[in-house]
Formats: C-alpha cells, sequence, structure tokens
C-alpha cells in the first residue's frame, strides 16, 4: 500500500508519490534564532527528523532544508537588550540550537540556509511580485496584495472575508488593505539594514521562507513542514507568494505537528511555562525527551508532565535493557540449529507491525508499540534454557534498525562490555562458586561504581546500565 500521509491542504490521508520518483524535497521551518530553544520548537524538529529517517529507510533519497531566522524584530530587540551585534547573537544561538538539537539525536539537515545569505535573492522575487501586480511599495515599506491571490485561505481553510474581521493596521503601517502583509520593511534608526530598489531595508519574515525553499528545492517542493502554530499566517502568506510568483503549487503535501502542553495548559511565552531544551538536558537523558515526544502521534497534543517523561524513561529502559541482556546472551551461546525458523517468523512479524504503523501517516506511537512487541519476545526467548547466536543477531539487528529510524541512539559504551569489566563479572561468578560472598559483593559494587547493575537470575546473570 505504501507510505500515506496527512496533508493539511486536502485535511485526508493521501497515498505519497513524490515529484521524482526515489526522491524528496523536503522544507522544515527552522528557529527564529534569538534565544535557546524549547521544548515546543523541539517537537517539530524531532518528528521530521524522523520522517526524514522513515523515508529513507524506505529507499527515498531524501533532500532535507531547514533555515534559520537570522534577523527579524525578536532578534534585533534582543541584540539591543544585550548589546550585542545581530550577528553575534545569532551565531551564538545558532551555536546552540545545533548543540541541541544532535543530543536530541536529530541529524543535521543537508541544507541550512540563512537569511542574511539570501538578501538579493529577496528583493529580486519581490521585485516580481510588484511587477506582477501582487506586491506594492509604500514609503520604503513592501506589502503583498492579499485578496489579488485567489487561493488565499485554501491551506487554513479560512476566507479573506472571515479574516478581515480580526485584521488591523498596526501603528506606522502604510496598507492599501488591513490583510495585507510585510514583505519588505524600512529600515529604522540604528538598525541592521541591507540596501533595496525601495530604500534600505530588512524583509519581512514570511517572504524569507517562500525564497529560500524555492532556491534549494524550486518551484515545488514534496514536503513542507512545521509546527500547527506556522499554518496561518506563516504559511498560508508563503503559499500566496511563491505561487504568485511562480505560477506553480509551491509544496504537494503539508505537514504540521501538534501543540504542545505542559501540566495541562498550552505552552506559552506569555504564560512563561515554557521549559527550554539546555535545561532539560540536565535533568533527563535527551533520548528520553526523544522517545516521549514520539511516543504520541505528531498531529496530537503532547502534553509535558513530570509523571509521564518518567513513564517514558521507564519504557525506554525496559527497551534498552533488553537490548543489552540479548548483547550479553550472545557470547555465552551457542548455534544449535533447531530455532531459527520459529524465532525469525516472530522477529519479522515485530518489524512489519513496526512498518505498518509508520507506513500509516508515521505513526511512532504504535511503531514504538512494535519496539515493544520486540522488547517482550526478546526477554521470552532470553528465559528459554539454550539460545541461539543467529536467533539473538537477529534481535540485535531488528532492535538497532528500528531504534534508528526512531532516531535513538543504543549506548555506545553499552554496545560491548569493557574486558576489565568483563573480566570482573566472571570473577565474581567464581567467587560465588567458591562462597567467597564477600569478593563477589565487592566486584558487584565495584560494576555499580562504573555504572553496571547485576541482576542475578535463574538463567544467569544480567546485567544493565543504571
Amino acid at each position: 500500500m505504501g507510505i500515506q500521509l496527512y496533508n493539511t491542504l486536502t485535511r485526508r490521508k493521501e497515498p505519497f508519490i513524490p515529484l521524482e520518483e526515489g526522491k524528496v524535497s523536503m522544507y522544515v521551518c527552522g528557529p527564529t534564532v534569538y534565544n535557546y530553544i524549547h521544548i515546543g520548537n523541539a517537537r517539530p524538529v524531532i518528528v521530521f527528523d524522523t520522517v526524514r529517517r522513515y523515508l529513507e529507510y524506505r529507499g527515498y533519497d531524501v533532500k532535507f532544508v531547514s533555515n534559520f531566522t537570522d534577523v527579524d524584530d525578536k532578534i534585533i530587540a534582543a541584540a539591543n537588550e544585550l548589546g550585542e551585534e545581530v550577528s553575534e547573537l545569532t551565531e551564538r544561538f545558532i551555536e546552540a540550537y545545533h548543540e541541541d538539537v544532535s543530543a536530541l539525536g536529530c541529524q543535521e539537515a543537508n541544507v541550512h540556509p540563512r537569511v542574511t545569505d539570501h538578501i538579493e535573492d529577496i528583493v529580486a522575487f519581490i521585485q516580481v511580485l510588484i511587477d506582477k501586480g501582487f506586491a506594492y511599495e509604500s514609503q520604503g515599506d513592501v506589502y503583498y496584495r492579499t485578496k489579488k491571490f485567489d487561493g488565499y485561505g485554501k491551506l487554513s481553510k479560512q476566507s479573506t472575508d472571515e479574516l478581515v474581521v480580526g485584521a488591523r493596521v498596526e501603528e506606522g503601517e502604510r496598507k492599501e488593505d488591513p490583510l495585507d502583509f510585510a514583505l519588505w520593511k524600512a529600515a529604522k534608526e540604528n538598525e541592521i539594514s541591507w540596501e533595496s530598489p525601495w530604500g534600505a531595508g530588512r524583509p519581512g519574515w514570511h517572504i524569507e521562507c517562500s525564497v529560500m525553499a524555492r532556491e534549494h528545492l524550486g518551484d515545488t517542493m514534496d514536503i513542507h513542514a512545521g509546527g500547527q502554530d506556522l499554518a496561518f499566517p506563516h504559511h498560508e502568506n508563503e503559499i500566496a507568494q511563491s505561487e504568485a510568483m511562480t505560477g506553480k503549487p509551491f509544496a504537494r503535501y503539508w505537514m504540521h505537528n501538534g501543540y504542545i502542553n505542559i501540566d495541562n495548559e498550552k505552552m506559552s511565552k506569555s504564560v512563561g511555562n515554557f521549559v527550554l531544551v539546555s535545561d532539560i538536558r540536565k535533568q533527563i537523558d535527551p533520548m528520553v525527551l526523544r522517545f516521549f515526544i514520539l511516543s504520541v502521534h505528531y498531529r496530537h497534543p503532547l502534553n509535558f508532565t513530570q509523571e509521564l517523561v518518567e513513564h517514558a524513561a521507564t519504557g525506554l529502559e525496559r527497551i534498552l535493557t533488553a537490548y543489552r541482556n540479548v548483547q550479553h546472551r550472545l557470547s555465552h551461546s551457542t548455534d544449535l540449529g533447531d530455532q531459527k525458523d520459529i524465532w525469525n517468523h516472530k522477529i519479522e512479524a515485530c518489524k512489519n507491525d513496526f512498518i505498518k504503523a509508520m507506513d500509516d501517516d508515521f505513526n511512532t506511537a504504535n511503531g514504538i508499540a512494535a519496539v515493544f512487541e520486540l522488547t517482550t519476545l526478546a526477554n521470552i526467548y532470553l528465559g528459554e534454557k539454550n539460545t541461539e547466536s543467529n536467533v539473538l543477531k537477529l534481535f540485535l539487528s531488528t532492535f538497532e534498525e528500528l531504534l534508528d529510524v526512531l532516531g535513538l541512539k543504543l549506548d555506545e559504551e553499552a554496545d560491548l562490555l569493557d574486558e576489565d569489566v568483563e573480566a570482573l563479572i566472571e570473577e565474581r561468578l567464581e567467587a560465588r562458586r567458591n562462597r567467597d560472598f564477600a569478593r563477589a559483593d565487592e566486584i558487584r559494587d565495584e560494576l555499580k561504581a562504573e555504572g553496571i547493575i547485576l541482576e542475578d537470575t535463574a538463567q544467569g546473570t544480567r546485567w544493565k546500565r543504571g
């Protein structure tokens, strides 16, 4: 059946068919870099990194573009408040962004365009809109004629008549119509600016993504994605600008992730209930945060509470413990040759359940349920009196395959026990056989100090990272 994707533009799931067979062009709106990212920013980064990973897993060559907005009213205000140059401020927070998202297991975009590197492209784009009558200059500002674009509102399912009710002209704006939005803003005193045919100024927010997406992905892309809060007006305005300029569809599929609530209340900077990723990384493993975010379907609201995060930590540890125990058993197994077909079928069924879930609009919640199926299966197999290395290897490779799609890093230092630690475990077993329990307890404490917890079971000694 292939991948089914929910398209915000049509409000239904559709078969995913890219423009070019085997290739996907994908643009995700990136951060405005004037502060550290919070978990609301982190959700689309993690979600669409996972979408990209799954598309690659299914054999697509994905060109993934995610921008940095490095000039904006908020950036200028923050730089003035801190007494910094805009470029100094944005460079610092771009570096912080990379550090945060890398810790969250996210891959680098193929391209991370910056607005300040595309000013000439933006000016040229705006000039075409003016020439076509979709934009006009007004005392150094340039505005988009919203009502001239017949399809305005098709993404957010709002008509221009409905939008007029809440529209207004801010002080200092010189619009023909309250619905018109800024493409170029005339420079204010002591404000960063660039020269243009309309005087010194800087781009409006919406035009930036239209230009950067077109420059790197062409007139029409396969997927445009971002948070639900961007659907209107940002993405709506991108469509109006881009399709007026090119006469072609801007994006074939639009994807939007749901909001994050904090303790059942919508996260908002005005309320002050947002959580910075850089802070939460000091409290919990970033992989737990990623696992938590992926445990709910991306289009659904996500409630962030301490209890739910702890539940996610327990669930992830259950999966990783099974993986590590399979690893440990592998070094003590033989090939008996009579179990392979039975267990291969069971493991393959878990993998198929995972693919079925992810094919259904990237349902990571159900995908994780399939990984839990694999975990339960592994624990049952580990309880067998005899285990075979070929079955254990298949468990390991399947864990690694599915967790890699989800971007969940396996603890590298736990891939194999260090030789010294392995020797200590063997020495402890020998001490127990010799009834030297004092030495056995001493070794247990040494291993605990190394972050290794031992569990003595009827099937032998198992271990996990504490």
